[in-house]
């Protein structure tokens, strides 16, 4: 076993190697996959001095403690956090030297969801269909961390970034998601269609990597019976049997029966990996993707 890798000490709720996912094999029925807060991750990877697609580590709202086998350089970001190492505080959104032997430790998010943990020279962990992402709906890619794992690491290409802090936007106290209709919104009653995009919703707990759940008003179908199976993309709007809207992100099945309303915009969906459950969501109609 190589001595440049990180042990992992605290694995959190739920702590997951991701990169930029594996697109191109819906066809196989494997999901894309990724980090949901896609411009985050890029962000640290560039604090390190890694390439924007290298693999990386998404903490879920309770953080994580990696000890160093060897000298590191290390950056995170996303939602905010305490960080610390060796017990000493150390700045979030800027790199980090963590000197061997020391433990660093990522703690809970003050606000958001996911933080990502980069290290210089990437998490080398085995990659599956071209990607090192872990995926829980098929999967695909390394398990979830957990208590003891050891995380081999590439090693450091260029220098890291020098700044004080990188700007991030802050996690969304409302979510505003921008729609395209259909292409199944013709199996909903036109009040369903226009209570979707005038009514609050709310993110709701049983929220995950495979879609953000919606609690709020139920939406009525106009057309009895179900949907045969087809195919379905990133930031589709699925409204199963309770009617109420879910969102799929990175980790969804690549077919479903439920039919879609909408589509939200990719570029809406990072703040989506943010939204803590509870937070406010509005669905508003735009034109394109």
């Amino acid at each position: 076993m190589t001595d440049r890798a990180l042990t992992v000490v605290r694995a959190g709720a739920l702590t997951t190697v991701q990169d930029r996912g594996r697109p191109g094999h819906a066809h196989l029925g494997v999901p894309r996959s990724g980090a949901l807060d896609a411009p985050a991750a890029a962000l640290v990877n560039r604090l390190v001095g890694n390439p924007p697609g290298s693999a990386v580590l998404e903490t879920t709202l309770t953080g994580c403690a990696l000890r160093a086998r060897c000298a590191v350089t290390v950056a995170v970001g996303g939602a905010p956090c305490p960080v610390t190492v060796d017990g000493r505080p150390a700045p979030w959104g800027a790199a980090v030297g963590v000197p061997a032997g020391a433990l660093l430790d990522v703690g809970a998010a003050d606000s958001g969801v996911r933080s990502y943990v980069a290290v210089a020279g990437g998490v080398l962990v085995e990659p599956v269909l071209g990607s090192r992402s872990t995926d829980l709906l098929s999967g695909l890619g390394p398990p979830p961390l957990a208590d003891g794992t050891v995380l081999p690491l590439g090693r450091p290409r260029v220098p890291h970034a020098r700044v004080d802090v990188a700007p991030q936007p802050a996690p969304p106290a409302e979510l505003v998601l921008r729609v395209s209709p259909g292409p199944r919104d013709d199996w909903f009653t036109p009040a369903a269609v226009r209570a979707f995009t005038s009514s609050v919703y709310r993110v709701s707990s049983a929220s995950n990597r495979i879609g953000l759940r919606m609690d709020g008003p139920a939406l009525e179908r106009a057309r009895p019976g179900e949907l045969p199976s087809e195919g379905t993309v990133l930031g589709a709007v699925q409204v199963p049997t309770d009617g109420r809207p879910v969102v799929f992100l990175a980790d969804h099945p690549t077919t479903g029966g439920y039919p879609v309303i909408g589509v939200v915009r990719t570029a809406d969906l990072p703040a989506a990996a943010q939204a803590v459950p509870g937070t406010p969501v509005r669905f508003v109609t735009a034109g394109g993707r």
